[in-house]
């Protein structure tokens, strides 16, 4: 049965015996209701056929009641929104999706700018091998690189001064290598003699994978003195220069270099997402001799030796990371802006006014001794005794967050601390910046502390011309 309150018939009955001749007395209709406006019937309504049900109802200006809660209420007409648009700046979205976007809507790299490219990062590493850009991050050639150059059964040294020659070492085995590892102390760097030892008991050895600089530990290696010792025992040279290139002196042809990679985020000031290898034609003799070689692969450089390099540099074998590739190209815009032995020098002074401050800063101490076995990427400090280093990071960035101090990793996150100064930190506003920060963490952790004699030390180290 319709209920009486939602039935039209009843409805049209109702509004017709409103008047007051049919009902005995002198009511009028309400003028809410002849009007057609919506109304509340309250309970002494003068209708009994519209009778108040057990919900509040409402008459509608169509005639139809509905519940004022529950399943017969009426659609809600929305308001018009009068809220203005946020206001887009040139660095955010267009707020209209059709309109040109300057990230998205990019003219194609052609293969002419790729190559330029790549000829300026040839001439970045002083060197007249190929050079091949990848499209990824540096451990993308690192492994492409030792899977490329190291057949199984052969045999490799692997020197190690921090987690990324840990990392060549797995990667060495799964190629099927036997692998001899050199591993020196953290807080120092290895010799050439060292190497130059290896190698006489180990005379099968064909391939030699180094780091030059370990930001994640603060030293550097004497990739020069290295380089010499290993050509003139005849194995391929593989130097991981991620953390070194822009920051100190690379000749990557003079010192004998086969395999040299780079990535363009620490000293370069660029991206994570675009790296290079530069192979001279001994490493592409091996790679190609090579048959677990990656071939048809992310991690095949016989591809791009074959699609790109020998086949001219004028059609790219695939769409090329665009965005990370202008800011590659930015990068090198900036360096020969500053020049680079101006910006070596920039990244030397900047470690050396963190080392000197911190020395005179009291409580910490430099994780890498010697200064020169000092990267001039990152500074690695040495926690207090008794105190775990996570805890002056955490304090340190509680008092200034922008600081480019974070803590170690692995099994040395509770003694190790690092300080970055690269690529735009490698500036005297951060470096005191970030000695400031230390200082303030100390003392909330009641160590002592001399920042004046701190202040003094790092500004009278500061050496580059260019800082800030």
């Amino acid at each position: 049965m319709v209920p009486p309150w939602t039935d039209r018939a009843t409805i049209r009955r109702a509004r017709a015996a409103a008047s007051p001749a049919r009902h005995g007395h002198s009511a009028a209709v309400p003028p809410a209701v002849a009007a057609g406006y919506r109304i509340r019937i309250k309970d002494e309504h003068p209708y009994p056929a519209l009778r108040r049900p057990p919900r509040r109802q409402r008459v509608e200006p169509s005639g139809r009641l509905s519940a004022a809660r529950g399943a017969h209420r009426s659609p809600r007409r929305h308001r018009p929104c009068t809220r203005k648009a946020p206001h887009v700046t040139a660095n955010q979205p267009s707020a209209d999706p059709r309109s040109p976007h300057p990230l998205l809507d990019l003219p194609p790299l052609t293969a002419q700018r790729f190559a330029a490219i790549e000829d300026r990062v040839a001439g970045l590493l002083r060197t007249g091998n190929d050079v091949v850009i990848t499209q990824g991050e540096a451990l993308l050639p690192l492994e492409a690189c030792i899977r490329g150059a190291v057949p199984p059964g052969s045999t490799a040294l692997n020197v190690v001064t921090g987690p990324y020659g840990e990392t060549f070492g797995g990667w060495l085995r799964s190629c099927g290598a036997r692998v001899v590892d050199l591993t020196a102390p953290f807080h120092t760097a290895v010799s050439a003699a060292q190497v130059a030892e290896a190698l006489r008991e180990h005379p099968e050895i064909g391939f030699v994978s180094l780091v030059h600089a370990e930001a994640a530990t603060g030293n550097t290696n004497p990739v020069a003195e290295i380089g010499a010792v290993v050509r003139e025992h005849g194995a391929l040279l593989m130097l991981d220069a991620v953390a070194s290139v822009a920051a100190e002196p690379l000749l990557t042809d003079a010192w004998g270099v086969d395999l040299c990679v780079i990535g363009g985020q620490k000293a370069m000031g660029g991206p994570a997402g675009v790296s290079a290898v530069a192979v001279s034609d001994r490493a592409w003799e091996a790679i190609t001799a090579n048959p677990q070689a990656p071939r048809r692969s992310y991690l095949s450089l016989l591809d791009w030796k074959e699609r790109w390099t020998d086949a001219g540099r004028s059609v790219l074998p695939h769409a090329p990371a665009q965005l990370e590739m202008l800011a590659l190209e930015a990068c090198l815009d900036r360096i020969d802006a500053d020049g680079l032995d101006a910006v070596i020098a920039r990244h030397r002074a900047a470690a050396a006014a963190t080392r000197a401050g911190v020395g005179a800063l009291g409580s910490l101490s430099c994780y890498v001794v010697r200064d020169r076995d000092a990267a001039p990427v990152a500074t690695t400090l040495r926690a207090p005794a008794g105190v775990d280093a996570r805890e002056v990071v955490a304090a340190a960035l509680r008092s200034d967050p922008a600081v480019p101090v974070q803590a170690a990793g692995g099994a040395l996150a509770k003694e190790m601390l690092r300080v970055n100064h690269y690529g735009r930190a490698a500036s005297r506003t951060t470096v005191l910046a970030s000695l400031a920060a230390l200082t303030a963490a100390l003392t909330t952790l009641d160590l002592p502390t001399d920042p004046t004699a701190a202040t003094s030390a790092a500004e009278a180290a500061w050496q580059s011309p260019a800082t800030d």
